[in-house]
């Protein structure tokens, strides 16, 4: 990255759409947060994704497994855009298998409600409530977290 590219202001957050149903929500909740937000599909060409300059990326969730072969996945050159990427679901899954973690088929498919226990109030959590309610849905686990997570 150039001198001038590191001055330029990097803008909002974008979500790589990976096939979810929850793509508006995710990004309402961003705007409600008044960070600005787009949503593009998750094979939007890295370089129409740079010249977004965003402050962060979230991968979406989405239908797909990442065991299946024909899966969506990222371009790699996301992850080396130097901003922080969150995955939700399939994106979370995703990053556990692009960086060395694994992933399995749960034993049972999960879908409803349930509550998240905060350990520690840091990063994400920071001001969030020590249970926070979620919605999950899900066939797959990260069984093993890739190193350095």
């Amino acid at each position: 990255m150039s001198a001038a590219e590191a001055a330029t202001p990097r803008e909002g957050v974008v979500v790589l759409d990976f096939g979810s149903q929850y793509n508006q929500l995710i990004a309402r909740r961003v705007r409600q947060l008044g960070v600005y937000c787009q949503i593009l599909p998750h094979n939007a060409p890295v370089g129409e994704l740079a010249a977004r300059k965003p402050e962060a990326v979230i991968l979406s969730g989405g239908p797909a497994s990442v065991l299946d072969p024909d899966a969506p996945w990222l371009d790699e050159r996301v992850l080396e855009l130097g901003v922080p990427v969150l995955g939700i679901c399939y994106g979370m899954q995703l990053l556990a298998a692009m960086l060395g973690g694994r992933v399995q088929k749960a034993e049972a498919r999960e879908y409803g409600p349930a509550l998240v226990s905060v350990d520690e109030e840091a990063g994400l959590f920071v001001g969030c409530s020590r249970e926070l309610s979620v919605w999950m849905s899900h066939g797959d686990q990260v069984e093993r977290l890739p190193g350095g997570f």
